[in-house]
């Protein structure tokens, strides 16, 4: 896929992450320029418990997302720590809402 390509490829998936955020009533909004601009950082904006930045990636077949998923299995997290560096968190995105929603469905 040529840059210019992967570029619109983004945006889309941006927009489309934004949209569902949208859906559900959480408000969030794109990063200008995907975080390239002076100022801003990240992809996108979610305006929730006090401001959230998300990196969006996409892979046409979920390449280097199989382990995750199959770690994941069926719980609500997965949670992820290298030796001396801060935990990371993955969750299905029914668990994401239930959290901005404060427990709720």
């Amino acid at each position: 896929m040529t840059p210019a390509g992967r570029r619109r490829k983004g945006s889309r998936v941006e927009r489309e992450i934004v949209a569902l955020h949208l859906e559900a009533g959480i408000p969030a909004r794109r990063v200008p320029l995907s975080g390239a601009q002076e100022g801003w950082k990240g992809d996108i904006v979610i305006d929730a418990v006090g401001g959230l930045v998300a990196e969006v990636k996409s892979r046409r077949n979920g390449a280097g997302w199989a382990t995750l998923a199959r770690w994941l299995g069926d719980h609500d997290l997965l949670v992820l720590r290298e030796d001396r560096a801060e935990p990371l968190v993955a969750m299905p995105w029914r668990t994401y809402l239930r959290l901005l929603r404060g427990g709720k469905e």
